[in-house]
């Protein structure tokens, strides 16, 4: 089992994780997840979380000393502590499946205009980026990774799913898939997997993979 830690200030965004396959795992205890709201460890009687940047500058900026304290609450010695952050690695399915052998991640979700660099250096170990691109807080990806690392979990889906998506096949996107009617607005199953052939069937497959990989996404095959 992997369990993940959610160190944010909207842990009521991660609803949508008790749905569908991932909520599934969960009440499988496959997974664990739990989130823990950064706010409850300000010291301030406001719950004041955030300060004006020091320089000058647009925004706030998430304390040190309340991240911090919030960590410290929920650490563990096997953990692996990783800030979402559009400076970090961009996420791909290698880093993926790497992860999904950790026996506990934590996320930091930042928010405002990012975290105290202080506290960025001293607990995280790793940052990630799902993306060239800025969003309001970390909770979006942190949900992102958590569905894309819980897939490669043992029992959470089936080992022929993983093995033929996208990406999982060297840098090759999925071959097009298909279901009943046999025809629809005019268009045909391809014959080839009607014919029960399972070698020509696998030929085709590779085949179409690497045309749209070709076709979509011609930077994988650089």
């Amino acid at each position: 089992m992997i369990k993940f830690t959610i160190l944010t200030l909207f842990p009521e965004m991660f609803e949508n994780l008790k749905t569908s396959i991932i909520g599934r795992a969960t009440e499988k205890n496959l997974i664990s997840i739990e989130t823990v709201n950064i706010r409850d460890f300000s010291k301030n009687k406001h719950k004041k979380v955030d300060d004006t940047p020091y320089g000058g500058g647009a925004g706030m900026v998430m304390m040190p000393d309340v991240v911090y304290d919030c960590y410290e609450s929920v650490k563990t010695d096997k953990a692996k502590v990783i800030y979402l952050s559009p400076q970090g690695k961009i996420l791909n399915q290698k880093k993926v499946k790497d992860l999904s052998k950790e026996e506990h991640i934590i996320l930091l979700c930042g928010h405002y205009e990012g975290i105290d660099q202080r506290v960025i250096d001293e607990i995280v170990d790793e940052e990630i980026s799902i993306g060239d691109y800025v969003l309001t807080g970390g909770e979006i990806p942190a949900m992102a990774m958590i569905d894309a690392i819980s897939r490669y979990v043992d029992g959470v889906i089936s080992k022929e799913s993983i093995e033929e998506e996208s990406f999982s096949n060297g840098n090759l996107l999925e071959y097009p898939q298909y279901t009943r009617p046999e025809e629809f607005h005019g268009k045909k199953v391809p014959k080839v997997l009607l014919s029960g052939n399972h070698k020509n069937i696998d030929e085709w497959r590779k085949n179409k993979s690497l045309e749209i990989t070709r076709q979509k996404r011609p930077d994988l095959l650089n």
